[in-house]
């Protein structure tokens, strides 16, 4: 149990929503910490304070896009700039800081030498492999410079244990892994009716990025318009995925939403996907939140092959694991889970089982809080 001991978490996002920023502050102020939480706004059109329930979040804003490459540099290290002096003003008010991301956490070890503050460095994404148009030998210099704060913080989370084999080459003091399970919802009936015509009702909420399968599924729907696909999220191609779809009725876009209208939309779906690219690094170690919201909602998901997602949707049996980019075995996936509801249903409850036995937040949260014990036994001693 902590002893008032204050963490702030950084994040590069406006933390609106931030679901797993959110699930980690209400664990942590669970156990006896006292938390905020510290964002970058990109738009400068949210509030700079804000209480989302009962975790106070600062903003810092600095106009930037997301998905430029080197075009964002500069905004980048300005943010770092700024990311340092608000810790550096704020320094008496805080012992931890949860730094998520390399884009916060050199800023952090910054305030560890020179005040000594506990680090604990929550890699969301290994940073070098998330890069999408950055050249090779910046993105060597990243990884060599991120492996080093690896090994500078008091202790690491990862996503996945699947994530250790790519930080490989890294010394970690202490290393855990917390997976990206959404805390238990109590069943809600939905608000929304689902439309008489869909014969299928598919839902996506995320990261607008073509490497995640959303152009070949918006294909697909285009050849099924008795299928309805409610799609949400914002990210670098989110003008050219919107433009597409505008004129697609069995295709609702609802734009950037709330964390519970989220699972809202994924509960009164049949079916969820997440069909990352695993030519990219990181999707290749992925398990985004998604996944293991289908899970807790007991709901069959589509992923694609190599991406580690196969890996954990085959050994729960929950879900159908298609080739990326292949729209025929995406359609046929999805054919087959719309004629057939037994399968559906035995897949879903194949995941509900999945998060209740394996996955579930409450054993995500017992780790968490028995990790941050671990590095302030470590300090202490």
């Amino acid at each position: 149990m902590a002893m008032s001991e204050t963490v702030v978490i950084c994040r590069s996002n406006p933390i609106a929503p931030d679901p797993r920023v959110e699930k980690i502050a209400r664990s942590l102020t669970a156990d006896g910490y006292r938390v905020t939480a510290l964002g970058w706004d990109r738009t400068g059109t949210l509030p700079r304070q804000q209480d989302l329930d009962g975790l106070s979040v600062y903003r810092i804003n600095i106009r930037a896009r997301y998905g430029s490459g080197l075009m964002n540099l500069p905004a980048l290290l300005i943010w770092q700039a700024a990311l340092f002096w608000w810790l550096f003003r704020h320094r008496r008010s805080y012992h931890i800081i949860h730094a998520c991301d390399f884009d916060t956490i050199i800023p952090a070890l910054f305030c560890k030498m020179l005040w000594k503050k506990t680090v604990i460095y929550d890699i969301f994404d290994f940073y070098a492999d998330h890069l999408r148009r950055t050249p090779n030998f910046l993105k060597k210099m990243i990884r060599s410079l991120d492996y080093w704060a690896i090994g500078k913080a008091d202790g690491v989370i990862l996503v996945d244990d699947a994530r250790i084999e790519q930080i490989k080459g890294s010394h970690p003091k202490v290393c855990i892994s917390i997976y990206n399970s959404p805390e238990d919802v109590p069943f809600q009936p939905a608000h929304e009716p689902q439309p008489n015509s869909a014969r299928l009702r598919i839902a996506y909420v995320g990261l607008l990025q073509v490497e995640r399968g959303l152009f070949e599924m918006i294909d697909v729907l285009r050849c099924r318009p008795q299928w309805h696909l409610d799609m949400a999220g914002f990210g670098g191609d989110e003008k050219e995925i919107v433009s597409l779809i505008e004129t697609m009725p069995n295709i609702s876009w609802h734009g950037r939403i709330s964390y519970q209208r989220a699972i809202e939309l994924s509960r009164q779906a049949d079916v969820l996907f997440a069909t990352y690219d695993p030519s990219i690094p990181n999707h290749r170690y992925s398990s985004p939140n998604k996944v293991f919201e289908g899970m807790m909602l007991g709901k069959p998901i589509i992923v694609a092959e190599d991406t580690n997602m196969d890996r954990m949707i085959k050994d729960a049996d929950c879900g159908i694991i298609v080739e990326y980019g292949n729209k025929v075995d995406l359609e046929n996936a999805l054919n087959a889970l719309a004629e057939d509801r037994a399968l559906r249903e035995r897949l879903g409850a194949n995941a509900r089982r999945a998060y209740e036995e394996v996955y579930s937040w409450q054993k995500m949260q017992q780790r968490l809080n028995e990790f941050y014990d671990l590095i302030l036994h470590k300090r202490q001693s």
